[in-house]
């Protein structure tokens, strides 16, 4: 059997150690406060890195808190936001995710997220206006250290691409396969994100991927499959 035959338990596996090798392991240290990776992470969809910060620091200082920023004029927090994608949407999902945090909590934070168990903790962050299985999953793994498996575009398109997930299969749906093939410990969870991340970017982008280059073309079902074959070049 060539490798990129493998089940895709034993391909998952293989290719969370390849990316380990490649971009050597890191820590799990949270990056930002739980209220700024979800308002953050809200704020990133469509959007670039550069931007999404751009709009936040702007909304901040523009508004001085989250009280601020919950009570400010729509119009103006969507000025705020405005470097972002549809904040014209983003702006109200916001206002409405700080409201209902305060109304159920007394104050706007969500430090108590670390004492719910993983379950509870998701279907409370999935009832926030524009917060997903991606927004929810980010949120838990970085802040607290929760066992959930994070799927963004990039880790969504590798994995089709290599063949860990099937080519009908969902994002929503691939959070719970990858992480039943993975070890189910935050740290590695963490790391198989942050690589897969860091390769999309890189290396398997969506345009014109790298797989000359690639640490994962040995199990990578469309290197094998298309692009060996120069399938993609066909006219």
């Amino acid at each position: 059997m060539d490798a990129h035959e493998l089940p895709a338990d034993e391909k998952t596996l293989l290719a969370h150690e390849l990316l380990n090798q490649e971009y050597k392991r890191l820590k799990l240290e949270s990056r930002r406060t739980p209220m700024h990776e979800l308002i953050s992470t809200m704020l990133s969809h469509r959007t670039t890195h550069k931007d999404e910060e751009t709009a936040f620091y702007t909304m901040l200082e523009r508004f001085g808190d989250w009280e601020g920023v919950m009570n400010a004029p729509l119009e103006e927090l969507a000025d705020a936001i405005k470097t972002t994608r549809y904040p014209e949407q983003k702006a109200p999902q916001i206002q409405q995710t700080l409201r209902m945090i305060k109304e159920e909590r007394g104050k706007i934070n969500i430090d108590f997220l670390a004492d719910m168990p993983v379950e509870e903790a998701m279907n409370w962050l999935t009832k926030l206006p524009g917060v997903g299985l991606k927004t929810a999953t980010l949120l838990l793994l970085f802040n607290f250290k929760k066992p959930v498996m994070p799927v963004d575009t990039h880790v969504f398109r590798i994995s089709q691409r290599v063949g860990l997930i099937g080519a009908k299969v969902t994002a929503n749906k691939a959070h719970d396969l990858l992480l039943k093939m993975l070890p189910s410990e935050p740290v590695e969870l963490y790391n198989f994100h942050i690589h897969m991340l860091r390769h999309g970017q890189r290396i398997c982008t969506f345009y014109s991927p790298k797989c000359e280059k690639c640490v994962l073309n040995g199990i990578c079902n469309y290197y094998q499959d298309v692009r060996e074959k120069g399938i993609d070049k066909a006219a």
